[in-house]
């Protein structure tokens, strides 16, 4: 797995690639964390090239949108979902938890 971050004027959007499993998601929360750490709260998750994605991940993302939404200083949007990994968060009831952008320039406007 490979975590690229950017920082914009709005929002910061954290784009994963490979897998999301146990042995890689602490990888993910430490980079989330740096990034709640610094008092940003609105931060896209770019899975266009997310290959796998297991219950870890999805834990992940459910505190990370917790923390975001905390006192509504912000949220976790997601984007680029494939159909594959769209299926896991439908099958897991997350699509009504998240709000989901096909792409990464919608989720920013979203902001």
């Amino acid at each position: 797995m490979e975590i690229f971050s950017n920082h914009y004027k709005h929002c910061d959007v954290v784009k994963v690639t490979g897998r999301l499993d146990s042995s890689t998601a602490p990888k993910l929360v430490d980079q989330l964390s740096k990034i709640t750490d610094e008092n940003r709260f609105k931060i896209v998750m770019d899975f266009s090239q997310l290959d796998f994605i297991s219950s870890a991940g999805l834990r992940v993302l459910i505190s990370t949108l917790k923390n975001c939404k905390r006192y509504n200083r912000g949220t976790l949007v997601l984007a680029g979902l494939t159909p594959h990994i769209l299926s896991v968060f439908d099958l897991a009831g997350f699509t009504a938890i998240f709000n989901i952008y096909p792409d990464v320039i919608s989720a920013v406007g979203s902001f």
